[in-house]
């Protein structure tokens, strides 16, 4: 597993970013550390949000990823990528995998089990792409933020906005 987190300032989108490869995703434990991952990342939002993110929506993101990462281990080979890149006002969740074929959207049905991942996905985000990568695809998905921050924090003067 590898991991790093930046910090960009400079630019608007995203103010943090960060990411991780689940190499043999197959052997078990990519989804809870996954989960893990989102949850020590966003608990680093308030050094460039006004505030931290509600447990709510650190639990709703927990979920995405556990989600999409759950679709890659389980319909592709090899490794999978998660990218979670931080805005003023949302978190772009990304899963990158080897497999080019989008996930089939299943119509709602109660008396299915299992298989609603993308159903739970498309319901909590605003949006939800799947984009051809180089190696296969990524799967992308938003999710808002609560309202009421105006802005990111300058860390040379304070808070802003």
């Amino acid at each position: 597993m590898t991991d790093a987190i930046t910090a960009e300032r400079a630019a608007p989108e995203p103010l943090l970013s960060a990411g991780v490869v689940y190499g043999d995703a197959s052997r078990g434990g990519a989804i809870a550390a996954a989960r893990a991952f989102t949850a020590e990342f966003l608990a680093a939002a308030p050094a460039v949000l006004r505030g931290p993110v509600g447990d709510e929506r650190v639990e709703l993101a927990q979920l995405v990823v556990s989600e999409l990462v759950t679709n890659a281990i389980r319909h592709t080979d090899g490794p999978c990528r998660l990218l979670l890149e931080l805005g003023s006002d949302a978190l772009e969740i990304s899963v990158f995998d080897q497999e080019a074929a989008a996930p089939v959207p299943r119509g709602h049905d109660p008396r299915r089990i299992g298989q609603h991942g993308v159903e739970i996905v498309v319901a909590i985000c605003e949006s939800l792409t799947v984009e051809p990568a180089p190696e296969g695809k990524r799967v992308r998905a938003r999710l808002s933020l609560p309202t009421g921050r105006t802005g990111p924090v300058d860390t040379r003067n304070g808070p802003t906005g």
